[in-house]
Order: structure tokens, then C-alpha cells, then sequence
């Protein structure tokens, strides 16, 4: 561990040793708060720091109020070869996501392509997380989700209607790592505004916008405006589409049915998400296909730079550069968020991340 000014390092192991006692405190049984924790301390070693440990507070509130089922009976139901439903029980998003991903791998083994949502779910961290599961099969994944609020208006229009929707891709390479891209549809998701609050920092400009069309910086007062999309009317249009996937055709909630997991911890948050899956074996040579991508990153890489650019880089690499920093130096946790997460230890009566 390390300490800073404003902020300490700990270990991945640290981290994850302490969300799952967190989750086993609450009633969340041992293995299943085991693998929560993992996919959560991942998300801070890659740097998605809006959807890690920062969300452990809000989910054990939630847990404590009854609005997650901590013993769900999580069940698939395929309805073709290649498609299926996974009802999540209102478990931890977490949980239910996985199953949903490792079933669609399964699938795709022998149909080439799978698609696998869920409904009765809730939130389940970075998109990425779910996107890149498949890419340890030689497969590509791709991820989509409804968001745990809405944030996000029609284009031109004032009522939050829509969420951050992410969409997230996971494509193999060779001998270079893969390209995985994980974007929300509003130019910063939600989860950045709330790092950002609680690290004391203020949003740049482009972010959000208050009710009269003027910038919002402070992102304490964001419940004064709404998110951004990005590209304007495309990523408007982008968002609903990904919300329609990922919630409207698994059952689950979208638009005005969305719960605002922010200030309601005890209604069902009936979240969707959705993983589609492709076999490149179903489409040729597997190997083929990664050298292709090798060649097209050595490409993009070598591509000539406009004048103070430094370097070009692919979707995934910076947060594969701090998964490396972050597993040697241990992994950033800010000042306001430790004590939030000592002020939890403290309410649990279990040890706390940094004695």
C-alpha cells in the first residue's frame, strides 16, 4: 500500500479480499461475493474507476434495504439454438451478466454466433468487463446495456427518458493485446460525474448542460442538468438503439420504467443487458483473422500523426498500459472514496481496505 496526499494504492488483492468481505457481511453467500469482488477490483485495475470499489457503498445500501436479492435463482431460458433469456432474479448484476456471457460463449461454440440478454438484472460495472470474456475464446463479443438511471433526454428535448446506454466490443488479435472498446452513448458516463464528485475535481465542458442549455461543471450540482450524447442527435439515436437491444427485447426496463438506482434502493431495477457473440472459427481460420487485426493495428499504429501527436492509439490500450501500472503499484483509490469506504468497514464491523 501506498499513500498519497490525496489518494492511496493497494494491492488488486487487497481490494478484492475487502469487497468480498463487504458482500459476505451483508449475507451475499462466500463464492458468489468471491467472483462479485473480482469483477469489481477489475474494473478499478483497468482504470474504470466510476463503476469499482466506488460502487460498493451504494450496492450493500441496497442489499441492506432489500432492493437485491442476495440468494437469487438465476435461470436461463433459450428460446432457439442460438438465442437466450437469462432472468437474473434481481441478483447482483454482476452474477447474472457472467452467466449470461459464459452462456453465450457456449452456445457459440456450436452455432457460430449466440445472443444471450438478461432482465430482472442490475448494474454490473464497465461494459468492457462482459465484452472481453468471449476474446479468451477466440471469439468477438459484443455488449450492450441499459443504464441504471436516466440521464440523457431526447435530442431537443428536457424529460431524461434514456440512460448512458453503453456498447462495448472485444476483438482478438494475434500477437498484439486486443482492440476493446467501451463507450457509453453520452460523451461521459454517469459514473465519471460521480468520480469526479467525490475526488473534488469539476467536469470539463461538454459533459453536461443545465436546463437552460449552459454548460454544468460542478459535478455536485448534476442533478441541475443532463448528460450530453456523443455526436449530438447520432449518439441520441445510438442510445435508444442500444437501449431497445439490451432492455425492450429481453423484457426488461426502458425509458420512463427505468428505477434511478441513485435515490430508489428498494424497488427491482428489472436491468437489461445483452452479449452477442461470434465464433471466428465459424467464420475461417481463426488465425487468419488475429493476424489480419495485427496488421491492421501495426497499420494504424505506423499511420502518420498530425503535428504534437505523440502516438495513435487503439481502443483498450491505455487501460491494458494501467491494468500493468495499476497490478505493479498498486491500484488508485481517491481520498473521498476511502473514506466512504472506511466510514462502511466501520458499519459492517469488518477490517477496513487501509488499517
Amino acid at each position: 500500500m501506498t499513500i498519497h496526499n490525496n489518494s492511496a494504492s493497494v494491492s488488486f488483492e487487497a481490494l478484492t479480499a475487502f469487497i468480498a468481505r463487504a458482500f459476505v457481511s451483508v449475507g451475499i453467500p462466500a463464492d458468489d461475493s468471491q467472483k462479485i469482488a473480482r469483477l469489481m477490483a477489475c474494473a478499478d485495475l483497468q482504470g474504470s474507476d466510476g463503476h469499482g470499489v466506488i460502487r460498493l457503498p451504494q450496492y450493500v445500501k441496497r442489499i441492506l434495504a432489500g432492493g437485491i436479492n442476495k440468494r437469487p435463482n438465476i435461470q436461463a431460458h433459450s428460446t432457439a439454438s442460438a438465442v437466450a433469456v437469462v432472468d437474473g432474479d434481481n441478483g447482483m448484476g454482476h452474477l447474472v451478466v457472467s452467466q449470461a456471457v459464459e452462456l453465450a460463449i457456449e452456445k457459440a461454440r456450436t452455432q457460430g454466433v449466440a445472443w444471450v440478454g438478461t432482465r430482472r438484472s442490475n448494474h454490473a460495472g464497465p461494459a468492457s468487463l462482459y465484452a472481453t470474456m468471449p476474446v479468451q475464446h477466440d471469439m468477438i463479443g459484443l455488449y450492450f446495456a441499459v443504464g441504471n438511471a436516466n440521464h440523457l433526454p431526447p435530442w431537443g428535448g428536457m424529460d431524461m427518458l434514456l440512460s448512458t446506454n453503453p456498447i462495448a466490443a472485444g476483438i482478438p488479435a494475434g500477437q498484439e493485446n486486443p482492440i476493446v472498446l467501451d463507450m457509453a452513448t453520452t460523451v461521459a458516463a454517469y459514473g465519471k460525474v460521480k468520480a469526479k464528485a467525490k475526488a473534488g475535481q469539476m467536469m470539463p465542458e461538454g459533459w453536461m448542460i443545465d436546463r437552460q442549455g449552459k454548460p454544468l461543471l460542478d459535478p455536485k450540482r448534476s442533478e441541475e442538468g443532463f448528460l450530453l450524447p456523443i455526436g449530438g442527435y447520432k449518439g441520441y439515436g445510438l442510445a435508444l438503439i442500444v437501449g431497445i437491444l439490451a432492455g425492450t427485447l429481453q423484457g426488461a426496463a426502458m425509458g420512463k420504467d427505468v428505477i434511478d438506482f441513485n435515490k430508489d434502493h428498494v424497488t427491482p431495477t428489472n436491468t437489461g443487458q445483452a452479449i452477442l457473440v461470434l465464433n471466428l472459427a465459424a467464420f475461417g481460420g481463426v488465425n487468419v483473422f488475429k493476424n489480419a487485426i495485427d496488421t491492421l493495428i501495426s497499420d494504424i499504429k505506423g499511420s502518420q500523426r498530425l503535428p504534437n501527436v505523440e502516438r495513435i492509439w487503439l481502443p483498450g490500450e491505455q487501460s491494458h498500459a494501467r491494468r500493468l501500472d495499476y497490478a505493479k503499484h498498486g491500484i488508485p483509490i481517491a481520498a473521498g472514496v476511502l473514506n466512504e469506504l472506511a466510514a462502511l468497514s466501520r458499519e459492517l464491523g469488518i477490517p477496513a481496505l487501509i488499517d
